[in-house]
């Protein structure tokens, strides 16, 4: 469904990726991991088409990616919730820009609402949330103009590590319920193995692909408990440390 071509991407003399190549199913679940510094975001946000590459294409269902996709969904670090605005309309954002009628808006946003057990919080505002909720209204949000591609850039990073565990069982459960293609850039070894089907492993920068590790067990919530997945995570490891400084 996606396919990454000799992507380059540079912002004056800094070289953020080069010649990026790298494919995703439909319905598979993709984790891009790596250094800080290594142009993970940048290269969500050129899939996203929010940014050009330098060079390289990026095809999405055999079309080039020239402008915003727009049966994508991007999911930023610091969830992009408006603090002026209600849970709800936080969550009805995307459909009011798509002009859909407001009887269909209400009743998916409260279906989605109802469904992430935010139903009860549709007045509140962003900064009366803890940051699991924050987290489940921009999936809502994202998820309420139904898009075929869901791409979240370190979407856990500031939460606990039993909420964000929890967390990771929500998405789990998400991408397998919507049967949606998920993209996740994040620092996390353990994250990257347990949504992860396949894990791409970028270079310190300029990022390139150092390894597109498969992760088929991937899929369980007991997952984590079982030796499979601590040699996957050993695996990961030990190619992200070759070569490290």
């Amino acid at each position: 469904m996606i396919s990454v071509r000799n992507v380059s991407k540079s912002y004056g003399d800094v070289r953020a990726l080069e010649d990026v190549s790298l494919e995703v199913e439909r319905g598979e679940s993709c984790a891009i991991i790596g250094p800080s510094g290594c142009g993970k975001s940048t290269l969500l946000l050129i899939i996203s088409g929010l940014l050009q590459p330098s060079s390289g294409e990026v095809y999405i269902e055999n079309k080039i990616v020239g402008g915003p996709v727009k049966n994508a969904a991007l999911i930023l670090q610091d969830y992009g919730l408006f603090p002026w605005k209600t849970v709800y309309d936080n969550v009805a954002l995307g459909l009011r820009i798509r002009g859909v009628e407001r009887d269909v808006e209400r009743e998916k946003v409260e279906g989605l609402l109802e469904k992430f057990g935010l139903k009860r919080f549709d007045r509140y505002y962003p900064k009366h949330l803890s940051g699991g909720m924050r987290q489940r209204v921009a999936i809502a949000r994202a998820l309420a103009v139904e898009p075929e591609i869901l791409l979240m850039d370190e979407p856990l990073s500031s939460l606990d590590a039993l909420s964000r565990e929890k967390m990771q069982n929500f998405l789990l459960n998400l991408w397998k319920e919507t049967k949606t293609t998920m993209i996740l850039v994040t620092h996390s070894i353990e994250e990257a193995v347990f949504l992860g089907k396949k894990i791409v492993v970028l270079t310190p920068r300029p990022g390139r692909v150092k390894a597109i590790v498969n992760n088929p067990k991937v899929g369980k919530e007991d997952y984590r408990q079982e030796e499979v997945y601590f040699e996957k995570c050993r695996e990961i490891r030990e190619i992200i440390e070759v070569g490290a400084t």
